[in-house]
């Protein structure tokens, strides 16, 4: 059977058209885009048209783009950067996040605390979604920015957060508000300006882009300092020779993303697949929001009697690929996931859980088959655990 990738929140296929127009830069328009001659020039030209390109899926402006490596560098950039004139004066202040972000934010917040910085940890309920209300609880007037996830990369959580950008902006001493929008950009509505988001952390291999390029939206009026010394790149906000063929291929999975919506056509998918395992197989609970309700292209599914990344293995051995949480922990040694931890879900199936990612590449074939295999990997699974 040809292999089925289901592990697209971890990262995507790149896009053949992506692949060839990467290419094509890399052997033909590889100057520096700093430099002041023809093939610099053009070099930077099809940079500002990347950012162009990113900036109108975010219906905003193309300065207030800044290219990254990566989502992981975004974040750190965002929140290191909006605080760092606090930090080199040896002052602290209060911040806010969730108890499910990606761990390049929740770590940058333990780091912070470890600075002083007094940090409030917002719980989330079952469906994996914050309390508006103790949000605004939660605001203070030495509050000095709250950074929260759009859609979560383990459940698939959607925050509200034209709602949250409301309440932000109404407090009596305003906040910079943060999002980790790495899961959502490109794929669902997501209007910084429009919803009062004053950062906001993206990436390219989430959308069949290519790995290592990801943007930081910066807000105009907003003041980040740079983490990074040298060439003063990037408006001075990140310094680094850039990665033309990896922005160009940045800029156009944003372009093709708006083109191509994807939420329709994972939500089939994702029914589907659990239409299936409802036919099929017993004892197990679907983690998180609602089919409808969380998004699309992720469903996290526990199974009773069953070890997740056994589950996965098998899966694996079977040309079937998911993950049993965040990528950027799977390598490490197995450990209950925080993220279902903090939506209450059962201990058996916290054990027993993987994540199932879909992409536009899916097929119902492919969701049809998988099934089929899952039955047969999550039977063998329990007749182990059982004995």
């Amino acid at each position: 059977m040809k292999p089925v990738y289901l592990d697209n929140a971890a990262t995507t296929a790149v896009d053949p058209s992506i692949i060839e127009d990467m290419d094509r830069c890399m052997g033909h328009v590889y100057g520096n885009p700093s430099s002041v001659h023809h093939m610099g020039i053009e070099a930077e030209r099809l940079m500002e048209r990347a950012r162009t390109n990113t900036a109108d899926a975010l219906g905003a402006k193309s300065d207030t783009v800044i290219f990254t490596s990566g989502g992981t560098e975004a974040n750190n950039l965002a929140i290191r950067g909006a605080l760092s004139d606090l930090i080199d004066k040896g002052k602290t202040g209060h911040i806010i996040t969730t108890a499910i972000e990606h761990p390049s934010v929740g770590r940058v917040f333990d780091w912070l605390e470890n600075k002083g910085f007094d940090v409030t940890r917002l719980s989330v309920n079952e469906r994996g979604i914050i309390d508006l209300d103790a949000l605004k609880r939660a605001l203070r007037p030495d509050t000095k920015i709250v950074s929260i996830m759009h859609v979560n990369n383990e459940i698939g959580s959607i925050q509200p957060l034209e709602a949250i950008g409301a309440i932000i902006q109404n407090a009596p001493k305003r906040p910079l508000l943060h999002v980790d929008a790495v899961q959502s950009f490109g794929k669902y509505p997501f209007a910084p300006e429009k919803w009062g988001v004053d950062l906001a952390s993206l990436s390219a291999h989430k959308i069949h882009g290519p790995k290592g390029v990801g943007a930081l939206y910066v807000r105009k009026g907003v003041r980040i300092i740079p983490q990074s010394l040298g060439g003063g790149h990037e408006g001075g906000i990140r310094s680094g020779t850039s990665n033309v063929p990896g922005i160009v291929g940045l800029g156009m999975a944003a372009e093709l993303a708006a083109a191509n919506p994807i939420a329709g056509h994972a939500m089939a998918l994702k029914k589907r697949f659990v239409e299936c395992i409802r036919d099929t197989i017993a004892d197990f609970r679907i983690n998180g929001p609602g089919i409808e309700e969380g998004a699309a292209h992720i469903l996290n599914i526990g199974f009773a009697s069953v070890k997740g990344e056994v589950l996965a293995n098998m899966l694996s051995q079977q040309g079937v690929y998911v993950s049993t949480g965040s990528a950027c922990s799977q390598r490490k040694k197995p450990h209950a996931s925080y993220v279902l931890q903090a939506i209450g879900a059962p201990g058996d199936y916290i054990d027993g859980s993987i994540r199932v990612s879909f992409s536009r590449y899916n097929t119902m074939e492919e969701i049809e088959k998988s099934v089929e295999i899952l039955k047969y990997c999550v039977g063998k699974a329990r007749m182990f655990v059982r004995r």
